[in-house]
């Protein structure tokens, strides 16, 4: 029995290029990880690829939550933190299957929280500069100054603030209201780090690389960005007046 104190979330829609590979490459660290893929009704096959790997190595560290269709990362996300609750994981990791987040990293997001006391670790594309590879320039720049955008209006001070790989301690999903989260795209990152911030949490940026997937396909859109956009003011109109809830021990 493998047993571990962490989970790893990956939301998934079409990504059979990727599961299989990630899925192994979390299993092969030296740090025990479990796994829970959120699969939005791939009709690639990605499911049946999960849960033929449960079926055949791993079935006591790989688990699959299947939705009916695309309903939005966030709500894949928010539907993941509540199964990690349920079964009292005391570290949460949001982590995409296409590789841009290197699985190797994971151990350095656990230290973070586990070893030096943070409630949240971000993996940090702009805490020492630009560090992204195989983006074209036009995407890079987009996301840097979303990210400042974001500081500017929210007064947040975390450099990556649409950063899709992170460690949760419990006590902050606890802490948050999940089902009071409004967003479910891109905004969905910001909002859950603006809300820990507000909270009082204790929160690092952890440097990374983030590589472009180089298999299957991008799930980014114009609209997830105008969400964004649009999203980090209601986030800053919310601040003034909204009360937060104080971390629970």
């Amino acid at each position: 029995m493998n047993t571990s104190d962490s989970i790893v979330i990956i939301p998934t829609y079409n990504e059979k290029e990727n599961i299989e590979k990630i899925t192994r490459a979390v299993f092969a660290l030296d740090k025990c990880f479990h796994i829970l893929v959120i699969d939005d009704g791939s009709p690639d096959g990605t499911a049946d690829i999960v849960k033929n790997l449960m079926a055949t190595e791993f079935a006591d560290r790989l688990f699959i939550l299947e939705r009916s269709g695309k309903l939005g990362l966030g709500t894949a996300y928010i539907a993941g933190f509540k199964w990690a609750i349920e079964h009292k994981y005391d570290y949460v990791f949001e982590m995409d299957a296409d590789f841009s987040h290197a699985p190797s990293d994971l151990p350095r997001l656990y230290a973070a929280c586990a070893d030096e006391g943070y409630d949240l670790a971000i993996g940090s594309r702009y805490i020492t500069g630009v560090n992204v590879v195989n983006w074209p320039m036009g995407r890079v720049l987009m996301s840097y100054f979303a990210s400042m955008y974001v500081r500017m209006v929210t007064g947040c001070h975390i450099h990556d603030t649409t950063a899709g790989f992170k460690c949760y301690k419990r006590r902050v999903l606890e802490t948050i209201d999940l089902d009071a989260v409004r967003f479910k795209g891109y905004a969905f990152q910001i909002e859950m780090k603006y809300t820990a911030f507000k909270c009082g949490f204790k929160i690092k940026e952890v440097p990374v690389v983030f590589v472009n997937r180089v298999e299957g396909t991008s799930k980014m859109s114009g609209g997830i960005f105008s969400e964004a956009l649009l999203g980090v003011i209601r986030l800053r109109f919310d601040g003034w007046f909204k009360k937060y809830p104080t971390p629970k021990d």
